[in-house]
């Protein structure tokens, strides 16, 4: 270890946490629990919005997935970047009131591109939380207790995914028992839930407004950075590396070369498209998939360009893409159980949605947060004694949780369903905490935010936007939701070989943090 790597480890050992550290923390969960409150209403709601909308399940997990999930990936990293170089309250502040304004407007949508639409504008918005929660927390808190606290702030995921299921059935089917026909200017019950969880959030984006900004690397004894002389310009620049068309633009100035790359790579994507669509795939699913993947290569590109050190510690380092994939492959499995357990115990086990969404709700959100809770405390524990010991708990939640789901979606009665969808969730959440520490662990305090942002890459392309979705597909062609759920856990082979290269490269990687980004222009 280098004598400033030393002196960082020595530093964080040793700060104290101050209540106002704790009290941040707990405001902080508190918009994560609204995000997913926001983001999670959709699956106690999706058979109502079927119905009226009539729409398929691929189209319910693309609204749930890609439409939000793309466009939250795909604005994350620039707004990752801003959060590295403005002031990451107002950012987030700015952020919870969109979400929460476009979550309301999703009661309003009269067809299923209207709703896509506003969940657009939902991913837009949530796209400003993590990367701005991540790293404030991260300089609140030292690298000893910052698994924990990260792990504290993601329990928030589940607590608002549970509540989202039992506020969400509670309201529709009340709304619907008084107006069967529709209610006031002819709402549903879908949609005045979808109105109702909007309101919160407004009101908390002012509470967030007060929190203080920390100093950037304070916490771990580093120097403090000079601040970024224009950061809204370097967000637009960063926008035009990652959003289509103007990657193109982006392209072009870094040279000829640079350009018929660029191209390439797009002629590649739209053949893969295209191919696609050939043996009958719906166009907006891949269009929107391939969009992202471009829009992720294209920024790639142009950050190796202009910021070669962050470029290193996160595109360039195996270690955090092994992590990016183990925790992004969780997800895949995670976010499409977790969507589809509603509609499963409703179609599948006759439940009413007031009950399944309190059921379903209240098993999720009690299992995800012992999960990531318990998951984030022994992740701690385990990087004591070993540097790659957080990886471990990464790899319990991706090989524990395969039997309790097989068990859970072939069930017969919810005296089955239930008690192996909650050992399944507080198996398979104990490993957010421990790999979002990881990855914060791999880079340099101001690279922190648009570390989070490709982080959440893994858990939206890899996990949001492609795992409802196939489920609902399989589901579709097959006519079996079980068949559909189940059929993604051929997955779980990849998860476990990016975990165990994630173990053996970790080490290197955060010890060798400094030099390679030395090595890569980086001034320490």
């Amino acid at each position: 270890m280098t004598t400033t790597g030393a002196a960082t480890a020595d530093a964080s050992e040793t700060v104290r946490v101050s209540r106002y550290a704790w009290l941040v923390l707990g405001i902080l969960f508190l918009v994560y629990v609204l995000n997913f409150v926001d983001r999670q209403i959709i699956s106690i709601l999706a058979e109502d919005i079927k119905r009226d909308l009539h729409l398929k399940d691929e189209d319910l997990g693309f609204l749930y997935g890609t439409a939000f999930g793309v466009f939250y990936s795909l604005f994350g990293i620039p707004l990752g970047r801003l959060a590295d170089t403005w002031h990451r309250v107002r950012l987030m502040t700015v952020g919870l009131a969109l979400w929460s304004a476009m979550t309301a407007a999703s009661g309003l949508a009269q067809s299923g591109g209207g709703l896509a639409g506003a969940r657009i504008g939902v991913g837009v918005g949530e796209a400003t939380a993590s990367p701005s929660a991540y790293s404030l927390i991260s300089d609140y808190f030292p690298k000893r207790l910052r698994a924990t606290a990260l792990a504290i702030y993601s329990s928030g995921l589940y607590v608002g995914g549970g509540l989202s299921l039992g506020i969400g059935g509670l309201i529709v089917q009340r709304w619907n028992h008084a107006y069967p026909s529709g209610g006031p200017f002819g709402l549903h019950g879908w949609q005045a839930a979808f109105m109702l969880v909007g309101v919160p959030g407004l009101i908390l984006a002012l509470v967030v407004a007060t929190l203080r900004e920390p100093i950037r690397g304070a916490v771990e004894g580093l120097p403090q950075p000079e601040r970024h002389p224009a950061p809204f310009n370097a967000f637009l620049a960063e926008l035009l590396t990652i959003l289509p068309p103007f990657t193109l633009i982006g392209a072009a100035r870094g040279g000829l070369q640079t350009f018929l790359i660029n191209i390439l790579a797009l002629g590649i994507v739209v053949a893969g498209v295209l191919g696609l669509h050939a043996i009958g795939e719906p166009w907006p699913q891949w269009i929107a998939i391939g969009i992202g993947v471009y829009a992720v290569f294209s920024w790639a590109a142009a950050l190796k360009r202009r910021d070669p050190p962050t470029y290193r510690l996160i595109v360039g380092n195996p270690a955090f893409l092994c992590i990016v994939v183990a925790y992004g492959l969780n997800a895949f499995i995670s976010y499409a159980i977790s969507f589809w357990a509603a509609p499963f115990v409703l179609r599948t086990l006759g439940e009413t949605p007031a009950v399944a969404g309190l059921f379903v709700g209240s098993t999720g959100a009690l299992a995800g947060f012992l999960g990531v809770m318990l998951g984030g405390l022994a992740a701690d524990r385990l990087r004591r004694g070993n540097p790659a010991g957080r990886v471990l708990v990464v790899l319990f939640g991706a090989t524990v949780p395969i039997p309790f789901v097989i068990l859970a979606f072939t069930a017969t009665t919810t005296l089955v369903f239930y008690p192996c969808f909650f050992i399944a969730s507080i198996c398979a959440s104990t490993a957010l905490g421990a790999a979002g520490a990881t990855m914060q662990d791999l880079v340099l305090p101001r690279m922190r935010g648009t570390a989070t942002g490709t982080f959440f890459i893994g858990t939206t392309l890899l996990g949001l936007a492609m795992g409802p979705y196939l489920a609902g597909r399989i589901s579709t062609v097959s006519g079996s939701l079980s068949i559909g759920v189940l059929s993604l856990l051929c997955a779980a082979p990849i998860t476990i070989a990016a975990g165990i290269a994630a173990y053996r490269l970790v080490p290197r990687a955060e010890a060798q943090r400094e030099a390679w980004a030395r090595a890569a222009g980086e001034t320490i």
